[in-house]
Order: structure tokens, then sequence, then C-alpha cells
């Protein structure tokens, strides 16, 4: 029987006009990454199964995508790319410290899709592996601000906050130790439901009500960053825990500042938890208003992490911009360049006829030799039939080969898009294709 063809709920096919974007969008990460000096890593999808548990958090590990291989070994496929980063210098302890790197790639989760929700989806992680100055967890902020900058993100907001804080306010606020998971994802939703369905959330895991008035008055603060901060060292009063918290939070903003990160775009937002474990000290998201799309990136300081994998510990902090999510605010808003066409090809050179095909080869070669992208019609259909093909495509722009044009040292530049043509020389052919595209370029024989 043959099968249905379909993706598995969760997963989808790109076709080439799709993959073009992402490109587009990982090539303008990349070169923001490397302009900071992050170095490309690359890491297997499987893992063992025991490196990708208990790192996350317990929700976490239910969404890992575990198996048992053939060799009755219990692998896994990764779940984020922070975990397999810990396991690589665990591995290379001789790696340059401090280890920046970079890297783009898949990760699978068992997750309830929805919009912005995928099971497979890439990840574009910069991290910082060996230093314990707030200097680095600034730079990884800054990192994605110019990487979102890049992309022509205008309206976006990064959320700062710090587990060590969080900590400080359940002891201040006498939260059971056992109820702290569930008080901090309902928190976490603030934003989302508003304060009264939070404060219901935390009734209904059974905290006391003078516990959920106490949270509240430590939550409900101030929204610029120095003012939260003033306010809430001066309400923890001795807790060690969140005056280090504040400390290193005020560090992240005065270098944010000495980076020329514009403090419109940054603000501390105690409701802001995030929600893996392994995360230590100063925590982020980056949100957009439209459309309603949750974070498109995240990250934190894990300083732990390292020595779970390995004999030695290491102080790290990444962050991760989800191209997914970055591709669909693109797409909603319209945001991609008008040159990140349907297709990669430039220019499409026709075939006359069988007779004349070599020329028309001859002549992509030369094109391409210059570095465009040319495509020679494999065939010999009418010239109608190879101008539509060229226009399905979204190719903007034709070379015309014939006898008469061969003969005179000419090549006919047709725009498909106006339907204008003009007659060119041969040897200035290169010339012609660069203006229709408003670049300038020196002449080039072509052959």
């Amino acid at each position: 029987m043959k099968a249905t063809p379909q993706v598995l709920k969760g997963t989808r096919d790109f076709l080439p006009q799709r993959m073009i974007l992402r490109h587009y969008v990982t090539d303008e990460l990349r070169r923001v990454f490397e302009r900071f000096g992050f170095e490309p890593l690359q890491t297997p999808a499987i893992e063992y199964a025991d490196t990708l548990k208990g790192k996350n958090g317990e929700e976490a590990d239910k969404l890992i995508y575990d198996f048992e291989d053939r060799g009755g070994r219990d692998v896994g496929l990764r779940y984020d790319l922070t975990v397999p980063l810990a396991r690589v210098v665990s591995m290379y302890p001789d790696l340059v410290k401090p280890f920046k790197r970079y890297q783009i790639a898949p990760v699978w989760r068992a997750e309830r899709t929805q919009k912005g929700r995928y099971r497979e989806f890439y990840q574009c992680d910069v991290d910082i592996v060996g230093c314990t100055s707030m200097l680095a967890d600034a730079e990884v902020i800054g990192v994605a601000f110019h990487g979102l900058r890049q992309l022509g993100f205008a309206s976006f907001r990064i959320l700062l906050n710090n587990r060590k804080i969080l900590r400080a306010i359940a002891n201040r606020a006498e939260v059971p130790e056992e109820s702290a998971p569930a008080t901090w994802r309902a928190v976490d939703k603030w934003d989302k439901i508003g304060p009264e369905a939070v404060r219901a959330e935390l009734g209904a895991a059974n905290l006391p009500a003078k516990t959920i008035d106490r949270l509240f008055e430590l939550l409900d603060l101030p929204t610029e960053p120095d003012g939260v901060l003033r306010t809430l060292a001066a309400r923890l009063g001795g807790e060690p825990a969140g005056l280090e918290g504040t400390r290193e939070l005020e560090d992240v903003i005065r270098y944010l500042s000495l980076a020329e990160v514009p403090p419109e775009y940054y603000r501390v937002d105690l409701h802001m938890v995030r929600g893996l474990d392994y995360y230590t000290g100063p925590v982020f998201e980056v949100v957009v208003d439209k459309p309603k799309i949750g974070s498109i990136c995240g990250g934190g300081r894990y300083d732990s992490l390292v020595g779970q994998l390995g004999q030695q510990d290491y102080p790290a902090v990444g962050i991760s911009l989800g191209l997914e999510r970055l591709i669909d605010v693109i797409d909603e808003l319209a945001m991609a360049p008008k040159e990140v066409r349907g297709t990669v090809t430039e220019v499409l050179v026709t075939v006359f006829d069988p007779e004349h095909l070599a020329a028309s080869i001859a002549a992509a070669d030369s094109l391409r030799a210059t570095g465009m992208n040319a495509e020679v019609y494999l065939g010999t259909d009418k010239l109608g039939n190879q101008l539509r093909y060229a226009s399905r495509k979204g190719i903007p722009l034709a070379v015309i080969l014939g006898p008469d044009e061969m003969s005179r040292g000419e090549a006919i530049l047709r725009n498909l898009a106006t339907g204008e043509q003009q007659r060119v020389e041969r040897g200035a052919l290169l010339s012609a294709i660069r203006g229709q595209s408003g670049a300038t370029a020196s002449p080039v024989l072509l052959s």
C-alpha cells in the first residue's frame, strides 16, 4: 500500500521560497554573532538520554523525545543547544576561556503545538563560558539587540530579572519550598492573564493568603530599572541573595549603557521568570507587542550546568533567538527586504535552439564567474515558455541570445517585471544586469 504523504504534527516542510527567507535571517544573525567574536559550533542532534535529562527541570524532561536505539542505548533528541554546549565544554577542557560560541541548529520538543510553538524548530544561540563578570551577560543581551536591529526590528523590549532576586522574594514571602514551582509558573503569566488571575492561580495552588499578599507587595514595583532595584533592595532587607541579585542587575544595566544599548529597549520585570531549572542569576527575555506571539529571545546565566556533566564547573551565560518566531513576526509585519526574492537565481539565460546551446552555456558560465547566480534554461522550448518559467520562479531578468544578436556581438536583456528590454554589447552585459538592480560593476567580456 502507498503511504499517505504527510508530515508529523509540529513539523514543517520549508519550500525554496521559505528557505531563502530563513537563510537571509540566519546569515544576518551569523554576521552579527561573528562581529562580536563568537565562533561557530555544531553538536549532534542526538545525545545520550542521561546527558539531556535532569538539567532543564521536571516539566522540560517530559518534553524530551527519548527512546532506545538499536544498540540498546537510551538516547534522545536535544531539547535545546545549551546542554550540548555544557557537554562540549566538559569534554574539551583545553578550550580557550572565555569560550564564545554560537550555534544555529534545530531542537525537538514534544510540545502542544500552537502559533509560534512547534515540535521541531531552530534556535540561534550565543553563549560565553568561563566568565563571571556581568559584562558577559550584557554582551549576549547586546548581541541579541543588534541582531534584531539588523533584521529590521524596531519595537521590542528586553525584560531583565534575576533568579537570586526571585529566591529572596520567595524567602521573604515565606513561600513553601514545595510550592515554589507552581508559584513562579503563575507569576510568569502576569502579563498574559493579569494580576487578579495570577492571584487566583496562587490560591488554587494552596498558597496561604498572607504569603500571596506579601508576594504582591514585593512584585508590584515601579517599571524604571533604577526605581525597581532601589525599592527592591530596601524591601528585601537583609536577604543576601536578593542584594547580590540587585547588584548584578545594576552591573548589567551599567554595561548595557556603556555599550550604548538605548535604555528605552530594556527594563527590569520581576514577573518574568524563565522556566528552565539551570538558571542561577540574571535572566532575560525579548518580547514584541505585535503580533501577540510571546517572547522571541530568551536566556540567562547558568553557573552550575557544566559541572553537572563533568569534573570541573564553569560560569556561563547565553541567549537564544528563536528563528521560527522571528520569521513569524517578519512575515506578519512584512519586514523582509524586497531583495529577498522567491528564488536565488538572478538571471535566466535562454536557449534559442540546440545549435546555439553552447553560446548560452558560455554566457551563463561567464556570469557565474563574476559571482552572479545565472541559470540556463534546460531545454529548447519556445521563448515564450522559457520566459514564463522565469516569471513563475520570480527570476527578475532574462538574457536572450539569438542568431541575430550573436552575429552583432550583442544580447537582449529583458526585465521580466516591467517587460522592458534593451540591446547591449555582450562585453557590457554584466554592467547592464547590475544596473537593473541598482548596483554597479565593471564590464565583463562574455565569450
